[in-house]
């Protein structure tokens, strides 16, 4: 009754005969008794049952190759738009032509520079080739000299001894007149004893007389001779030194003709393979006004767009996404988790956009989640103050969805110890990290990380 009205009725109505009235005024206290009871006791079950500890932590979508993921189209070389071959969206294989570009580089605007540089390197070619030759010949010539100046010398060496011997025979043909001279003037002396005794006469004087001139004359003669060929023998030898000055002379002159001809074959040799490598480089960078895809993937973005629009050298043209990936999670955790997460560790993910009922504690009951395996942890920090942690699709639970994009948000769970409720809630209430244990393959290896 709820005692509102000064009139009662409780002395009017017999409430004993009414079930209800004796329901609220009688409450049954042992009914609340139990369901508090049955509460408490369910909440101290569930004390005890098991949670797996975690880390949260959030991260994106991307791919496992460094290769895989999405990648800009730069040029390599200065130009100006010409022409668009694809449009954002379009499905391109490696090697598919993406824009045509023209030349804007002073240098290269000659349309028959390849075929101008090619000449050049031909003519060097030739030059080279010519060089050789002359150095051939100035060989042969230097050969051809040293062969005459070794006849020469030997000529020379011949008329020196044939002097040389006539100086012998003039030598004795002097001393051969001397003696007749000698006997001519003893006779004379003789003759003219005789004279004066009278036994020979003067006509015999005479004649003795006239023979001691023959033969001084023929000593004189003979004289001269042996001084012309002594003089003969001197101009012999001076020819010798004649012929050797000579062709040495002649010898290196060609030898140096031949080595300044060298200089140039070696100089021209030179220039050749840089104007190869100049030709090589303009029939490249020809082939670079056409860009063309770098693997299979799609056009996503046209950075640049236009047509005469004028590009430098490493301008993004467009962003392209590889047709062929395999995905991954990069995800970001705290300085403190990082020594509780190990390679090989198991990840749960919940990606953006896909609907998810998450329990973190208990994750085989959760919905809508996908488990990965801890591939790769950077060892230096990144700029948002966190470690980035890469995560790989677990072969052996379900697959990720198709549907899931690169790039898009996920929030990660990565699984650690198990322990009861209390022990959790414990463990948060004084503000203590997750147990530190090791992964089962660590446990294997004895501690130590693959």
């Amino acid at each position: 009754m709820l005692n509102i009205s000064d009139n009662s009725v409780r002395n009017a109505i017999n409430t004993d005969r009414f079930s209800a009235f004796s329901k609220l005024t009688k409450p049954q206290k042992s009914v609340l008794l139990r369901l508090i009871a049955g509460a408490l006791f369910i909440v101290l079950l569930a004390m005890f049952l098991p949670w797996t500890q975690n880390i949260r932590a959030k991260g994106y979508v991307t791919t496992l190759q460094p290769d895989h993921r999405p990648q800009t189209i730069h040029s390599i070389i200065p130009g100006r738009i010409e022409q668009w071959y694809v449009r954002e969206g379009d499905y391109v294989n490696k090697g598919d032509t993406i824009i045509f570009i023209s030349e804007v580089n002073e240098k290269f605007l000659d349309p028959e520079l390849l075929q101008r540089t090619e000449q050049q390197v031909q003519a060097k070619e030739l030059t080279v080739g010519s060089y050789m030759d002359k150095v051939k010949a100035l060989d042969a010539q230097v050969e051809a000299l040293v062969s005459n100046k070794r006849l020469k010398f030997q000529q020379a060496r011949n008329k020196l001894k044939q002097a040389r011997l006539k100086v012998q025979s003039d030598s004795i043909a002097l001393e051969a007149a001397k003696t007749d001279n000698g006997i001519a003037l003893r006779q004379l002396e003789r003759v003219e004893e005789l004279y004066s005794e009278g036994i020979k006469s003067l006509t015999e004087v005479e004649q003795k007389r006239q023979y001691v001139q023959t033969t001084l004359s023929k000593k004189v003669g003979a004289e001269n001779q042996l001084l012309t060929s002594i003089n003969e023998v001197l101009n012999a030898e001076m020819e010798l030194s004649a012929i050797n000055a000579e062709y040495n002379d002649k010898i290196a002159k060609a030898e140096s003709e031949k080595y300044a001809s060298l200089s140039n074959m070696y100089d021209a040799r030179a220039m050749v393979p840089k104007l190869q490598n100049e030709l090589r480089n303009y029939s490249i960078r020809s082939g670079m006004y056409y860009i063309t895809a770098p693997q299979d993937g799609y056009i996503t973005k046209a950075i640049k767009s236009g047509i005469g629009e004028t590009i430098k050298e490493g301008t993004e043209i467009v962003s392209i996404m590889p047709a062929d990936y395999q995905l991954a999670v990069s995800m970001y955790v705290n300085p403190i988790d990082l020594p509780l997460i190990n390679k090989g560790q198991v990840v749960r993910m919940q990606f953006d956009g896909w609907p998810a009922i998450v329990f973190s504690g208990w994750p085989n009951a959760s919905y809508g989640t996908f488990a990965g395996n801890v591939v790769a942890i950077d060892n230096f920090i990144s700029p948002n103050g966190k470690y980035r942690v890469l995560v790989a699709p677990d072969s052996s639970d379900h697959q990720w969805p198709e549907a899931i994009r690169v790039g898009a948000g996920a929030n990660t769970i990565t699984l650690l110890d198990n322990v009861p409720v209390w022990f959790e809630l414990w463990r948060k209430l004084n503000g203590f990290p997750p147990n530190y244990y090791l992964h089962s393959e660590q446990q294997q290896n004895g501690g130590i990380e693959k």
